[in-house]
């Protein structure tokens, strides 16, 4: 969910605090997740840094297609909603019926890793989408957005430890709903008190969020480290 509200405000911030412009945001960010991913992919062992380097950098690059698509090209919030969506279901339909499993715990093949990377690509772009379409596009703000896609997380959650509902489905649908949670957070956080924000600015929410998520990957690496000895 940070990892979301990190892409959310770090494209905006680096697009209009720095000045980048959205397509020079986009290919340098671009540039950076093919690096990271060719080491993230070599890895023979999982790596927190650098897998959550990998999903930062996703995470702002997928964020990026959705402003592309909104900002440049006009196209509608709920046309992109739709078509990630789409894209989304296509590449879970390709990885299973080439693999017979979307566990995360069974992505042990290079090609298993590349259908779990555009997963991740997409479920980002379709977190901006759904989370600015149903904050902004229907008019019903961010903090009713993220307690809207925040219940339905709880929901899954429940259906998964009450009702013993498939572990790899709850995963995967709370793993897409973090996405529209995450987004709806960040603009709140971010976003000013005219805007429908508590004002915090794409800067402080960056910061925020990078430190509790270096926090949480140092612990990661950590214990990590610790469990190998």
């Amino acid at each position: 969910m940070m990892s979301t509200t990190v892409g959310e405000t770090a494209a905006d911030f680096l697009n209009v605090n720095l000045n980048f412009g959205l397509t020079n945001t986009s290919v340098v960010t671009g540039i950076l997740l093919v690096i990271s991913l060719f080491f993230q992919i070599r890895a023979r062992r999982y790596v927190p840094a650098l897998y959550w380097m990998s999903v930062l950098l996703i995470s702002v690059f997928g964020t990026l297609l959705t402003d592309n698509l909104t900002d440049n090209f006009n196209v509608p919030l709920a046309f992109s909603t739709v078509m990630f969506g789409a894209l989304l279901i296509v590449t879970f339909s390709i990885w299973y019926k080439n693999e017979k499993t979307l566990s995360i715990h069974e992505i042990d093949t290079v090609r298993r890793e590349l259908f779990y990377w555009a997963a991740i690509l997409f479920t980002f772009a379709l977190g901006t989408a759904a989370g600015d379409w149903v904050a902004e596009g229907m008019n019903l703000g961010y903090s009713t957005a993220a307690i809207a896609f925040g219940g339905l997380i709880v929901i899954t959650a429940c259906a998964h430890y009450l009702l013993r509902m498939n572990a790899v489905l709850c995963f995967w649908i709370a793993y897409v709903l973090t996405r529209p949670f995450g987004a709806s957070c960040g603009d709140l956080l971010a976003q000013t008190p005219d805007n429908g924000g508590l004002g915090l600015g794409t800067t402080g929410t960056s910061c925020l969020f990078l430190v509790a998520i270096i926090g949480l990957v140092g612990y990661l690496t950590f214990t990590e480290r610790k469990m190998a000895q």
